[in-house]
């Protein structure tokens, strides 16, 4: 399992022979015949080598070596770069456009390669399910996920989908918000914090994996001082997300920092803030089994 690369080519490259995986004119060798490398999306944005990350991240999935999930990068390129009517699904702002900077320097818009390539993104599947494990970029939340698979969606976004009027309202959209961005809650009047990038945040990021956090200051991720947050107990309606089921997910997207470590015995984030200074993080997975620390490797 390997999450949010975020356009860092070079610490992708140092995984994957860290983890025995050799390519030559031949292809892709992995460390045994029947390995497999599961992506957990992000693969592009912030870093330099978006182009690179994709070639080699397709080439694996190409030659059978691995399958990958839609992260929320993929999926706000999908919509920045899609125009119905004459206008974007997703607001060219200077913010977006910002946060989609490092891309657009490879990928300009309208380009061939840039359509091409956000083709190949339309085709992620939002979540997998296979081989008694689960893979999501964000959230694993039931209802939503059977949403999703009701709607012809969980395979991946179809063109005609992203032209349906409405497309960007409604329990679909809900459900690919969730499962690509996570489930985010308003926060208590008056409280806010400042993200990683400065902006400034009223609503907050829940850690829906763990089953025993009751108090905001708990629950909450990717909340750079988390002091700032009322050390009170959530509303009863964020216990809807919570991850009970036994089988086991990984997921990434969540920017943690610190030592890599199993906050739950069934759910496991993978993201260690790659896509700035932290390390990008891996997990050898061998069969259900309880999380394992040793486990979690990186370069």
């Amino acid at each position: 399992m390997i999450p949010d690369i975020h356009g860092h080519a070079d610490k992708l490259d140092a995984l994957l022979a860290h983890l025995g995986w050799r390519t030559n004119s031949a292809g892709w060798r992995g460390p045994a015949p029947d390995r497999k490398v599961i992506f957990l999306g992000d693969f592009i944005d912030r870093g330099p080598d978006n182009a690179r990350v994709l070639r080699t991240v397709r080439s694996l999935i190409d030659s059978g070596k691995a399958i990958a999930v839609m992260g929320n990068q993929e999926f706000n390129a999908i919509h920045f770069h899609t125009e119905v009517e004459g206008r974007p699904l997703r607001a060219r702002s200077a913010k977006n456009t910002r946060q989609h900077a490092s891309f657009l320097s490879e990928f300009p818009l309208g380009a061939p390669r840039t359509r091409e390539a956000i083709g190949w993104m339309q085709s992620l599947p939002l979540a997998l399910e296979e081989d008694g494990l689960r893979a999501v970029h964000a959230c694993w939340h039931a209802p939503g996920i059977d949403v999703l698979r009701l709607a012809g969606c969980l395979a991946g976004l179809c063109t005609e989908d992203l032209h349906r009027p409405g497309w960007t309202e409604g329990p679909v959209w809900d459900a690919l918000q969730v499962a690509t961005s996570g489930p985010e809650v308003p926060l208590p009047d008056g409280v806010w914090f400042a993200d990683k990038d400065g902006h400034r945040r009223s609503e907050v990021r829940v850690a829906w994996w763990l089953g025993a956090a009751r108090t905001w200051r708990e629950i909450a991720r990717s909340v750079p001082a988390p002091s700032v947050l009322p050390d009170a107990p959530v509303p009863e309606g964020v216990a809807a997300f919570r991850y009970t089921d036994p089988v086991p997910v990984f997921f990434g997207h969540y920017w943690l920092t610190g030592d890599p470590q199993v906050e739950a015995p069934n759910a496991l984030c993978l993201d260690y803030s790659a896509g700035k200074d932290g390390p990008l993080v891996a997990y050898d997975y061998c069969g259900p089994m309880p999380m394992d620390p040793q486990r979690i490797v990186q370069a």
